[in-house]
């Protein structure tokens, strides 16, 4: 049965229903983040200034669902000509996801219980989140990825979370909200869900029984 989990306190308290994981920095390391973005740069010669200027102006509309790669490529490497190929760094970008497998371990656990309803919450293009929806084997155990590429909002932007509650049917105060940046949960409190700030899978395990979710 969903739905099973019961916060502390007494009579009166409330069961947890959802949870919603962020991918990049909880499930698995940031897609394309500055760190993944630096390596690129040391890997392929690029210019550091050049390139965060052009993807400052671009990843919103790539994440939004309203550029492809190919188009994000275009205007943030291959506006002049390389001595390397779309394939080649392509495939060096998708390389800089890995999973953290305590944490999907953990996910897994909670899913396999059949007392939560798994889902994601992220900001994510759409080529990337397929990648690492596949490699880091999520499919299995969420029951929907509201990603900004398709959702068509941006974390911290309430859209995304308004999105999120409506279709999957959650109660605000009956959901959790998985995040490692402080400034993703403050719209998710407003809209009074809880929150947790990741650091790692022990820690989320002990604040996961804090709000009385325990597989």
């Amino acid at each position: 049965r969903r739905g099973g989990g019961r916060a502390p306190g007494g009579h009166g308290a409330v069961s947890i229903s959802h949870l919603f994981f962020d991918v990049g920095g909880v499930l698995g390391s940031n897609g394309w983040d500055r760190e993944q973005r630096r390596r690129a740069m040391d890997r392929f010669g690029l210019e550091e200034a050049d390139l965060e200027d052009r993807h400052a102006e671009a990843a919103p509309v790539w994440e939004e669902g309203r550029m492809t790669l190919e188009e994000y490529l275009g205007v943030t490497v291959f506006y002049r000509p390389r001595r390397f190929q779309a394939a080649e760094f392509i495939e060096f970008m998708l390389a800089q996801s890995t999973p953290d497998p305590a944490c999907i371990a953990l996910a897994r656990t909670l899913a396999a219980s059949g007392r939560f309803l798994l889902m994601t919450i992220n900001n994510e293009s759409a080529e990337l989140n397929l990648y690492r929806i596949r490699s880091f084997g999520l499919k299995d155990l969420f029951a929907a990825f509201f990603s900004s590429c398709w959702v068509g909002a941006l974390k911290p932007s309430r859209r995304i979370y308004e999105v999120a509650l409506a279709v999957s049917q959650a109660e605000p105060h009956r959901a959790v909200f998985i995040d490692d940046r402080e400034r993703n949960l403050e719209t998710a409190r407003a809209l009074g869900m809880r929150t947790i700030l990741y650091h790692d899978a022990a820690g989320l395990r002990t604040a996961l029984a804090g709000v009385g979710v325990e597989p």
